[in-house]
């Protein structure tokens, strides 16, 4: 029977993508095949995965440019059973899609919020006039296109070929070095990795509260490549904190980070540890 695996669709999806290659890493070193279910957003993505619909979610977590995906975070903390298998960086282009000829004529343009926003210095000297209307995936966009003339969507390529639609502009991404940070999730154990991933709450809202969570790691000699506040959504001024960590969960020093931070937090999620595949 193939692994399951939710994401954000419908075909053509950055995060199509993503789920293709992790479907290929799959099959590469376990032999499994995968078969890949879209779902209308991220959310849905991954509570998919954590009531056993299907057994692997892959959700973008962070974009080089726009920063976190605050709905994956979110709905992260929600389905804290979740746990990351791996992770994946994929290059992000963009392209102007339309079946129009003359950037002229474009009224509107379609897309994602993130991508309307990685493309936004294009968008302010190409199409300075047009209305940049968001939609909830760059694939969903697709659909004006072919029914406007004067309409255009921001999407990818393999999206236009799988659509039918001409490419009118490419690339038209701001930065070159455009990439999003993708987790594969499943409810089955973490298998481990040089990578960790955590959310806390503080216990008080005081100053200095969240100091002492940070100096474990640092008195432990453990690196911090992230970390990213996001409000409880209990009060104003109250929040939580994901990290991401360069070790694995199980080290001697992470295991007693871990203990030591458990006295100085609230509430305490470890997501797993894991491994960045090559795409």
């Amino acid at each position: 029977m193939p692994v399951s695996i939710s994401y954000l669709g419908p075909a053509g999806t950055n995060a199509e993508t993503a789920a293709l290659a992790y479907a290929n890493w799959l099959q590469q070193s376990t032999g499994q095949q995968a078969q890949l279910c879209p779902y209308p957003s991220i959310a849905q993505s991954l509570k998919a995965a954590a009531l056993r619909q299907v057994q692997i979610a892959v959700v973008p977590v962070e974009n080089s440019i726009e920063g976190s995906v605050t709905m994956t975070l979110d709905t992260l903390w929600q389905f804290d059973d979740l746990q990351i298998q791996k992770a994946l960086v994929l290059p992000i282009s963009h392209a102007l899609i339309s079946r129009s000829t003359n950037l002229a004529e474009i009224h509107s343009v379609y897309s994602h919020p993130q991508a309307l926003s990685q493309c936004q210095n294009w968008l302010e000297k190409f199409l300075p006039a047009a209305q940049l209307i968001p939609t909830h995936s760059t694939t969903e966009a697709l659909k004006y296109p072919i029914a406007d003339l004067a309409a255009a969507a921001i999407s990818n390529q393999r999206a236009a070929t799988l659509y039918d639609l001409p490419v009118l502009e490419y690339p038209i991404h701001d930065n070159p070095d455009n990439c999003t940070r993708f987790w594969a999730l499943s409810l089955e154990p973490s298998p481990g990795g040089n990578h960790t991933s955590l959310a806390f709450s503080v216990q008080e809202n005081v100053p200095g509260a969240l100091v002492k969570p940070l100096q474990i790691f640092a008195e432990q000699g453990i690196n911090l490549s992230r970390i990213e506040s996001r409000p409880t959504k209990r009060s104003l001024g109250d929040y939580l904190f994901f990290v991401d960590l360069e070790a694995d969960s199980h080290q001697t020093s992470m295991q007693s980070a871990l203990q030591d931070l458990a006295t100085h937090t609230e509430t305490l999620k470890l997501f797993g540890s894991y491994a960045v595949l090559p795409v």
